[in-house]
């Protein structure tokens, strides 16, 4: 999953993004609201986090300009004041959570998890293809009860193969997902997390198909 964090201190957004980043998250960090409106546009993500208080426009500005625009993507304001007036603004404007600062990091990792859920289904626990099972509270891949050891790109790529299982998903959106804006993925890239994903579903009746010209499909093998 990938998600924009809008950050200006630089210290606390090294730090966010190491803890994320060790959770599997693909992240992108900017430090102000003007170059997040901009990536916005053009990049999908699955959670913005963004601080309530930014230079030139405030983060709850920028989640009115997103909200007005339609855009829907889950948003938790960081702030650094938990009064009431504070939290207000957030829902008033249009955010899902928020978490006050200093927070810790268990608590910022299970409200992203939670907000990821809700989007998916607000029922779901897990998702299963075949006998590969996805638990939403652990993002965790397991198969005969056995953990996957996924490195952080091709949990990516299976991730957003698995939350849109059985529909086809184009090399360009699995790029997106699997790599942040600092990244500078060959062509092959893809094809490469494909191939290493394969050997480990091997033994899985779930399976990776590929569908030429139009991308990749998650799906349970024919018996």
């Amino acid at each position: 999953m990938k998600l924009l964090l809008v950050e200006d201190n630089a210290d606390l957004a090294h730090w966010i993004v190491n803890l994320l980043r060790a959770e599997n998250f693909i992240v992108d960090s900017v430090p102000d609201a003007e170059r997040a409106e901009a990536i916005s546009g053009n990049q999908s993500y699955d959670v913005l986090l963004l601080d309530m208080r930014l230079p030139c426009m405030s983060g709850k500005d920028l989640l009115a300009r997103l909200r007005r625009r339609g855009n829907n993507v889950p948003i938790l304001m960081l702030t650094a004041h938990g009064s009431i007036d504070d939290k207000v603004d957030c829902f008033g404007a249009g955010a899902d959570d928020y978490v006050v600062k200093p927070f810790d990091a268990r608590e910022l990792v299970a409200r992203i998890k939670a907000l990821v859920r809700r989007q998916c289904s607000e029922k779901a626990v897990s998702l299963n293809c075949g006998d590969l099972h996805y638990q939403f509270n652990t993002r965790e891949f397991r198969h005969n009860d056995t953990p996957l050891p996924l490195r952080r790109r091709e949990h990516a790529i299976l991730e957003t193969l698995m939350l849109k299982q059985g529909k086809t998903v184009s090399k360009a959106t699995l790029m997106e997902s699997a790599f942040s804006l600092d990244d500078e993925p060959s062509v092959d890239a893809i094809d490469i997390y494909i191939h290493r994903l394969r050997k480990h579903l091997s033994a899985s009746t779930a399976q990776i198909m590929t569908l030429r010209g139009l991308g990749y499909i998650l799906r349970t093998r024919d018996v």
